[in-house]
C-alpha cells in the first residue's frame, strides 16, 4: 500500500509541474508569440513577454538548482530574477530562454519521479525545505507567471480564443 502511494504522489507531482488540469501549461501558453510582440509591454502591466519568459527560467533554474546543490548560489532578489530589458536580445535569446526552461523543468519532474528521491527529507543546506516543497514551489510558480503570460497575450491581441 505505502508503495502505491508514494508512486501516485510522484506522478501526481509530474503532472502538476507539467501543467494542465485547472491552468495552461506552458506549450500553450509559449507557441505563436509574434517575434514583434515579445518585447512589449501591455498598458497597465509590468511585464512583456521576455520578461515573464526569463523570470519563469531564472526562478526555476534557481528552484532546481537548490534542490540538487549546496553549492548553488541564488540570484539577487529581485534584480537578478528577472531581464534587464523588455525585448529579447535576439531571437536566439528567446529559443534558448524555451530550451532551458523545458530542459530544467524536465530534470525536476525526473528527480520527484525517481524513487531514490526522498521527497520527505530536509534538503540539508536548506533551512527545512524538501524536494516535496520545492516541486510544490515551482509548479506553484510556474502556473502563476503562465496565467499572467496568458493575460499579456489577450492584451496584445496574440491569445487565440476558442
Amino acid at each position: 500500500m505505502k508503495l502505491d502511494s508514494d508512486r501516485s504522489l510522484r506522478q501526481h507531482l509530474v503532472d502538476l509541474l507539467k501543467g494542465g488540469n485547472a491552468h495552461a501549461n506552458f506549450d500553450e501558453v509559449i507557441p505563436g508569440i509574434p517575434y514583434r510582440l515579445r518585447g512589449q509591454r501591455p498598458q497597465g502591466l509590468p511585464h512583456s513577454p521576455w520578461m515573464l519568459l526569463e523570470h519563469l527560467r531564472v526562478a526555476q533554474w534557481d528552484i532546481l538548482g537548490f534542490s540538487r546543490n549546496q553549492n548553488h548560489v541564488s540570484p539577487d532578489w529581485p534584480g537578478g530574477y528577472w531581464p534587464r530589458t523588455e525585448a529579447p536580445p535576439s531571437a536566439a535569446a528567446w529559443t534558448a530562454s524555451l530550451k532551458n526552461f523545458r530542459k530544467d523543468l524536465k530534470t525536476m519532474q525526473d528527480l520527484v519521479a525517481n524513487p531514490k528521491t526522498d521527497l520527505h527529507a530536509r534538503i540539508p543546506w536548506g533551512e527545512g525545505q524538501t524536494i516535496l516543497r520545492e516541486a510544490l514551489l515551482m509548479a506553484d510558480h510556474n502556473a502563476y507567471h503562465l496565467a499572467q503570460l496568458v493575460d499579456v497575450r489577450r492584451l496584445l491581441g496574440s491569445w487565440p480564443e476558442k
